[in-house]
């Protein structure tokens, strides 16, 4: 069997990265870019400083944390008026997601409902030029975005090559001044990618050696970036491991992990690398079972079990960590976070639906039915 693998056409990857950004525009023969961002990046000067190195350029900073159709509606319109000829998406996962919805409305017009899966949108949109500021969604290699509608409070997952970046510019040294919370629920974001990459039905062998080398790079030093924001050996290995393991998932599929976090976030607006965090310990546990050769892989590449170990040993060891890690990050429940519980228990079935119904639960080595899922997001609270 074979497997296509899709990817940025350009990497550009270390220290000064983002400073490449009109050089690598003008490869591309592009010279009228608008950047997608948001306020926080506006505020901090990332953008001044993206600014210095590109021809003129202008800015949509309206983007907001887990991206609504409403929320990029203004930035489409931008797209269509503005006669660009590429976008540079900076930030978090939620601009860059933004950027690449805008990429393709901007020039195809209708709605994100038009284009959520089961459609695959292979159509070429403008050439997006991605600039993480986190190490964790990987966004910038992938050929998935998610947008939520506001109207019925779910996450529509869009998935195919029309969504990949053209270029990634890969630049830890844009994460030295990240927040110790963000830190924590991006790189465990970043964690769950990578697991749930290798242990998808969807694995091929490309996906794993990308997989398995970002969990040696995350799981190590995800520790020490949370404590130590400016430990710069540690921001340079989870950069490099958030965006590997952007680049597994998205030739792997996510499993049920993402299927199950996504409606939290929709329906409770919790960020999308916490809901991740929230559930990675007991899905992974519900899911052992079925897959324990390869979660012991996991374990192994994530240097919590050694070689000589026996599986079971190793799942035993995944199991402590991922529990032992939540504690440390201060990971909190649905209950610590200041959810409702009756609200929440009373919209568990919805949230199952839609968990399915985003087609990532049949890629888990162990496929749920709707009322495993509720009982798992029962047992969360």
């Amino acid at each position: 069997m074979s497997h296509q693998i899709i990817l940025p056409r350009i990497l550009q990857i270390g220290a000064g990265a983002a400073k490449e950004v009109g050089t690598i525009i003008a490869s591309l023969g592009c010279s009228k870019p608008l950047i997608v961002t948001d306020k926080m990046m506006l505020e901090l000067g990332y953008i001044d400083r993206i600014q210095a190195h590109l021809p003129a350029s202008e800015v949509y900073s309206e983007t907001v944390p887990e991206p609504t159709q409403a929320s990029i509606l203004a930035g489409v319109a931008m797209v269509k008026k503005g006669n660009f000829d590429c976008i540079i998406a900076v930030g978090g996962g939620s601009p860059i997601d933004s950027a690449k919805a805008m990429a393709i409305l901007g020039k195809y017009g209708g709605s994100m409902r038009d284009y959520m899966v089961p459609r695959v949108v292979n159509e070429p949109g403008l050439p997006i030029i991605a600039i993480p500021t986190t190490a964790g969604t990987g966004s910038e290699a992938t050929r998935v975005t998610i947008i939520t509608d506001e109207e019925n409070d779910e996450k529509m997952l869009c998935m195919g090559m029309g969504f990949m970046p053209t270029a990634a510019l890969v630049d830890f040294e844009l994460t030295l001044s990240l927040p110790g919370r963000t830190t924590a629920d991006t790189g465990i974001d970043a964690l769950t990618h990578a697991m749930e990459a290798y242990v998808s039905k969807k694995a091929n062998p490309y996906s794993d050696s990308q997989a398995i080398q970002a969990m040696g790079l995350l799981a190590p030093n995800l520790r020490s970036a949370w404590h130590d924001g400016m430990d710069r050996k540690a921001r340079e290995a989870m950069m490099l491991g958030a965006t590997l393991a952007g680049i597994a998932f998205s030739n792997a599929s996510v499993a049920l992990v993402h299927g199950m976090s996504r409606p939290i976030g929709a329906f409770f607006h919790v960020p999308h690398g916490l809901s991740n965090a929230m559930l990675l310990p007991d899905i992974t546990a519900f899911s052992i079972p079925a897959a324990t050769s390869r979660y012991a892989d996991c374990a192994r590449a994530m240097q919590v079990a050694i070689a000589s170990d026996t599986d079971k040993q190793a799942n035993h060891k995944l199991m402590d960590e991922l529990i032992a890690l939540n504690e440390e990050l201060q990971v909190p429940t649905p209950a610590e976070f200041g959810i409702d519980k009756t609200r929440f228990f009373a919209v568990s079935e919805t949230m199952a639906e839609q968990a399915l119904a985003s087609g990532s639960p049949s890629n888990n080595p162990r496929i749920p039915n709707t009322r495993e899922i509720v009982e798992l997001y029962q047992n969360l609270w």
